[in-house]
């Protein structure tokens, strides 16, 4: 995360033409969008370090392999940008393009896939069914037992999230916006249907628009403004083991589908991870050994030799669940203005580049590059939904 000083109500900008909630990888990406699109007085605010809520705890993995063709498009635009990031921005971003590998076990499971790439590759996305065999050899660390296929693309892969929040954050300064860190949102002044500035502990923000990128506190911020934003946020963890002799620097981010074991090289090191089907929806940050022995029996199924290897460190992360697994994306309709990017359900952060220029677009009320409409919140109030399937 970015360690930066707490601003005093003097500091804070009295009025802006947008304010963003919201400092971690969607927050940052949308101001820098914004602002080198000529939007002037932007100001983003979060209430801790930039980066430091859900950004900075993720797994770091970067794909386009998702079942829906609106998240397959969204992840390949920002695989591209994470490709020239270092460019771009001047920034080092460690991005290791080692490929997702999906190794699958059931005949429904292999037809989700198929059925996936088939939407992949319509969109230009390179990807794969690979056998067995070849999954094996690509990821040396996996047993095969009971895998009877699997879904390779080349060009997916991880990298440093807290990197990718400073490289946006510098280019927003540089073109004039105000990032303001420790300054918690507490309200949105609304009248007559329309925004008239947002509350913060250290003062308030004339503005006439407000972008929710608050990641799994989106509910409350969208309570503020009258909009419902169904967004539950449920704690994930990880873990990275000590040094592994010998691990192959090509591994891919591998993923066992069935049980949502996951891992890919830290390092010289392994980090992994899985989700918790009895885990209970809160703002819970703390360590929890209550998944342990699911896990540890998972890892001696799929990846026994990962069983011998000691643990370097864990922490705890929030997802920013929605009912259907998708994202919300859009802007609210009976106020003016609400804009909002959030309920990413694990796959916020590989999207943010992507979503800070369909934000950007909305705002500036011009055609974004793919066709947001139906990632609308509204969705949810007339009964429909629409599942991403590609989700661990």
């Amino acid at each position: 995360m970015m360690n930066t000083a707490r601003v005093s109500a003097r500091e804070l900008p009295k009025s802006a033409s947008v304010v963003i909630i919201g400092g971690g990888v969607m927050g940052v990406s949308i101001a820098f969008h914004l602002a080198s699109a000529g939007v002037s007085d932007v100001v983003l605010v979060d209430k801790s370090d930039l980066g430091s809520g859900s950004t900075c705890k993720a797994a770091g993995g970067v794909r386009a392999q998702f079942s829906d063709s609106i998240n397959i498009a969204l992840g390949d635009r920002s695989l591209k940008v994470f490709e020239n990031f270092r460019e771009t921005f001047d920034q080092e971003i460690d991005l290791h393009q080692v490929g997702y590998l999906f190794l699958l076990s059931t005949p429904d499971e292999v037809s989700l896939f198929e059925h996936n790439i088939i939407e992949q590759r319509k969109l230009g996305v390179v990807s794969e069914m690979i056998s067995v065999e070849e999954a094996k050899e690509r990821s040396p660390l996996i047993n095969t037992d009971g895998l009877i296929g699997a879904a390779f693309s080349p060009y997916d892969g991880y990298c440093t999230p807290e990197s990718v929040v400073l490289g946006y954050a510098t280019a927003s300064r540089r073109l004039g916006a105000a990032l303001v860190p420790h300054c918690e949102a507490t309200g949105i002044e609304v009248h007559d249907g329309r925004i008239r500035a947002v509350m913060t502990e250290n003062g308030r923000i004339a503005t006439g628009t407000v972008i929710c990128a608050a990641g799994p506190w989106s509910k409350q911020v969208g309570d503020w403004a009258g909009v419902q934003l169904p967004v539950t946020p449920l704690r994930r963890q990880i873990m990275v083991t000590e040094p592994i002799p010998g691990l192959d620097p090509h591994t891919p981010f591998t993923i066992d589908f069935a049980s949502s074991f996951y891992f890919h090289g830290e390092g010289s090191g392994i980090l992994m991870g899985m989700s918790d089907p009895d885990e209970t929806p809160g703002f819970k940050f703390d360590v929890s050994d209550a998944w342990l022995p699911r896990l540890s029996r998972t890892i001696e199924h799929r990846a026994p030799s990962l069983t011998e290897v000691g643990l370097r460190s864990s922490w705890a992360g929030l997802y920013e669940m929605t009912p259907d697994h998708n994202a919300l994306v859009g802007e609210a309709k009976g106020i003016d203005r609400f804009l909002y990017a959030t309920g990413f359900s694990g796959h916020g952060f590989l999207m943010g580049p992507a979503i800070g220029e369909v934000i950007r677009d909305l705002f500036l009320e011009t055609p974004p590059f793919i066709d947001v409409s139906e990632l609308d919140a509204l969705r949810f109030s007339g009964g429909e939904q629409r599942p991403e399937m590609n989700i661990v």
